[in-house]
């Protein structure tokens, strides 16, 4: 397999695992029959939107750099106000 190949595989592969986390989302929403966001969600966020940063600097594309970049901020900080508002209903629980 040639080097643009493997590229070219990982950019899809990134992409797989970005839209993954939709179908997650979806199917926590049907279980729930309302719109919920689980945590999960977030990590592939930050893992599909790292693999697609990492194509986009490979490829020298600064849209698309910035905007994964913009995104893998946005969603570490989802992530960091989940864990905020879990620890705030353990310390009321108690």
């Amino acid at each position: 397999m040639a080097d643009d190949d493997w590229w070219l595989l990982l950019g899809f592969v990134g992409q797989a695992v970005f839209m993954g986390r939709f179908v997650i989302q979806w199917l926590a929403s049907e279980r729930h029959r309302r719109s919920v966001i689980p945590v999960s969600f977030w990590y592939l966020s930050i893992l599909g939107a790292l693999v697609l940063l990492v194509y986009a600097v490979h490829r020298r594309d600064p849209v698309f750099v910035a905007g994964q970049g913009l995104g893998v901020a946005i969603y570490l900080r989802n992530l960091q106000l989940v864990r905020r508002a879990r620890g705030a209903d353990g310390l009321r629980a108690e």
